[in-house]
C-alpha cells in the first residue's frame, strides 16, 4: 500500500464519547476525537476541537477533494517527476506551473480514484448552544460550514444525528428539514 492512501477516503470527523463509535467498522474513513461535553466546563475543549483538529481535518479533506475533482488545477501531477520548490510546492519535471496539491498517486491507483470526493461531515455530540457559541466567536470556522466546505451535524446522547447546521438558519432538526421539503 502507498502511505499517502492512509488519509484517502476521509469522510467524517466525530467528536463524541468513545462509546458512540466503539465496535463499529468505520473503514478508516473517520477522524475520531473522544469528547464528553459533560466533562467540559465552559466548553473550552469543544472550542479547541472545533478551531484546531476540525480545521486541520478540513485542510486534509479539501486537499484530497480538490486533487481528485480538479487534478489539473489543484493536484500536483506525477510524483515521479516532482522537483520541490522552496518548500511551497513542486514542479512537474523542470518547468510548468508551481503545483501545491496532492500527487496523482495519492488519489488514484492507476485504474480508479482512491478518494471519494466528498465534503467532510463534522459530527459533534454537544449542546447546540455550545457549538453555536463557538461558531459565533470564530467566524472563520463558521464560514467553513456556512459556505458548504464542510457540513456540521449534532449528535444526541443516544448516538443519533438530530440536527444539521444550515447557513443563515443555524440548527435544523430532521423534523424541520422534512417540513421544509414539503
Amino acid at each position: 500500500m502507498r502511505p499517502e492512501w492512509g488519509l484517502a477516503g476521509c469522510r467524517a470527523f466525530l467528536a463524541a464519547p468513545r462509546g458512540a463509535s466503539a465496535g463499529r467498522d468505520l473503514g478508516g474513513k473517520v477522524f475520531l476525537h473522544s469528547y464528553d461535553w459533560r466533562q467540559d466546563a465552559g466548553f473550552g475543549v469543544l472550542e479547541l476541537i472545533l478551531t484546531a483538529p476540525v480545521v486541520v481535518a478540513s485542510w486534509i479533506s479539501l486537499q484530497y477533494y480538490g486533487s481528485t475533482v480538479a487534478p489539473q488545477a489543484f493536484g500536483a501531477g506525477n510524483k515521479l517527476l516532482h522537483n520541490v520548490v522552496g518548500g511551497i510546492g513542486v514542479l512537474e519535471g523542470n518547468g510548468g506551473p508551481l503545483r501545491a496539491g496532492l500527487a496523482r498517486q495519492s488519489v488514484h491507483d492507476g485504474t480508479g480514484p482512491m478518494h471519494d470526493p466528498l465534503r467532510l461531515s463534522v459530527v459533534v455530540a454537544a449542546p447546540a448552544e455550545a457549538i453555536a457559541g463557538v461558531l459565533d466567536r470564530h467566524p472563520q470556522v463558521r464560514e467553513l460550514f456556512d459556505n458548504g466546505w464542510l457540513s456540521l451535524h449534532r449528535m444526541d446522547d443516544e448516538g443519533r444525528i438530530v440536527e444539521r447546521w444550515t447557513r443563515g438558519q443555524g440548527w435544523a432538526g430532521a423534523e424541520a428539514r422534512a417540513l421544509a421539503a414539503e
